[in-house]
């Protein structure tokens, strides 16, 4: 379970019940925001330092993501780094608070004077840290700090997460490929491979009735605008199965098969529903083994419990983009209960069922993580989702299917083209800006807007 280590401070000076009161609203605003907190205060700086060293105590009994320094009131720098330097391996908010007006009589702690004191300082120790504080008359910005909390929690997530990924660099493509040991160094992911033999051999050993009960219980209540071969529904279910139980045993987070060159060239089967039963897992899910595009699925998850799903740019106008998917879009983006599948094939391969749903419109954010000239970036773009204008792209069968798509709206098509990375894009609704950001500054990523 995830924990913040939340510690108020306030000068001995000042009456004690004044900064319990503000302390106790503080840690209030961020248990409603969601957080578990760790909590001591107050925390004064007496010249025994007891109370510092209680906090002390009190907080190595316990284990967390991030430490909020709570300011409400001036405090000498020293008595706070007394308790910070225990804990400068993890990400804090230097959060402070503000006074009050009585009648037409503002009443101040000065709690900016403490917090001025010590951001230079934190700074200059190298801390990894959000500095936030609150304006006397406006709400409080518990929020602010719980984005930056959750942040953290997401960067010690990535730690652990890891990503499966069936074959590797699909149709050679250079706009997918990674470096380990610094993807590793940078964001802590794990990118694990496996073979696609293993994912046959589990396909051969699975029962009839294993397969059917896939078909029955999980294909079939999708919306079929047509009716699907049942080779190839059973193909899906079994094919799911094979992955999913690697990704089970493996504690894969994030599943990337090798698409053309692999599901579609050697076994003879598009791969669009299998991506589509493990999105309906919570699994984020991305083609052509797109390593950084999963690592970014990844990051949007942890910090806004979104799938993050991908879409890829098929043509350019003046102030939009027209991004769509020739094969499945993640379970959350879609306009509906369920998915709008079509039986259809494309050029020379086999038929697939293809999912044509409605995508969800509105405001978005596109991000993607990027590896240039030695050290990483993350490209964001804040967005308007519309529904795209009819359109069709050439080589499926006639007549041609709506791709899932949209009409994406963005401040500078130019700017974004100049820079665009890849094909894939990871796409997350709402403007998520804030969080990505946090997210980058705690890991060392430089954030460029497009």
């Amino acid at each position: 379970m995830a924990k913040i280590g939340f510690v108020g401070f306030g000068e001995v000076n000042t009456p004690v019940d004044v900064i319990v009161r503000k302390c106790k609203a503080a840690e209030e605003a961020l248990k409603a925001e969601g957080l578990d907190l760790v909590s001591v205060y107050p925390v004064a700086d007496d010249y025994e330092e007891t109370q510092v060293k209680s906090a002390v105590e009190a907080l190595s009994k316990d284990s967390f993501d991030a430490l909020v320094v709570c300011v409400a009131g001036w405090i000498p720098t020293h008595a706070v780094l007394k308790v910070t330097e225990h804990y400068r391996h993890l990400p804090m908010v230097l959060w402070g608070l503000c006074g009050w007006y009585e009648g037409d009589r503002l009443v101040t702690t000065a709690d900016q004077a403490g917090t001025t004191g010590l951001r230079g300082t934190f700074e200059g120790l190298g801390y990894k840290f959000k500095y936030v504080y609150d304006i006397i008359g406006k709400k409080t910005r518990s929020d602010v700090v719980a984005k930056y909390c959750r942040a953290a929690i997401t960067a010690k997530q990535l730690l652990v997460d890891k990503v499966g990924m069936a074959g590797y660099r699909d149709m050679n493509l250079y706009g997918t490929l990674y470096d380990g040991m610094s993807l590793k160094k940078t964001t802590g992911v794990e990118i694990e491979t496996f073979e696609m033999l293993e994912i046959q051999q589990r396909y051969d050993n699975l029962s009839e009735d294993a397969k059917r009960d896939i078909v029955n219980n999980r294909i079939l209540k999708w919306n079929f605008l047509k009716p699907a071969n049942d080779d190839a529904m059973m193909k899906a279910a079994g094919y799911y199965l094979a992955v999913k139980a690697i990704a089970d045993e493996r504690n894969y987070k994030s599943i990337s098969l090798k698409d053309v060159d692999g599901m579609k060239k050697l076994c003879g089967f598009p791969p669009a529903p299998i991506f589509m039963l493990l999105s309906e897992d919570g699994y984020t899910t991305v083609p052509e083994n797109d390593s950084l595009g999963a690592v970014t699925q990844l990051m949007i998850k942890g910090l806004t419990g979104q799938l993050g799903g991908y879409l890829e740019f098929y043509e350019f106008f003046e102030n939009s983009v027209l991004a769509g998917v020739p094969d499945f879009i993640a379970s959350d983006m879609i306009d509906g209960d369920t998915y709008t599948v079509l039986p259809a094939a494309f050029g020379m391969l086999s038929q697939g069922i293809l999912n044509v749903s409605k995508v969800k419109t509105g405001v978005l954010t596109m991000s993607r993580l990027v590896y240039k000239d030695g050290k990483y970036i993350m490209h964001v773009v804040l967005g308007n989702g519309k529904n795209p204008p009819k359109w069709e792209e050439c080589g499926w069968d006639q007549p041609a299917p709506q791709l899932s798509a949209l009409e994406i709206e963005m401040p500078s098509v130019e700017n974004f083209a100049d820079n665009v990375a890849c094909q894939h894009y990871i796409i997350s609704y709402g403007d998520n800006r804030e969080i990505i950001a946090n997210l980058c500054s705690i890991l060392g990523i430089e954030v460029k807007y497009l």
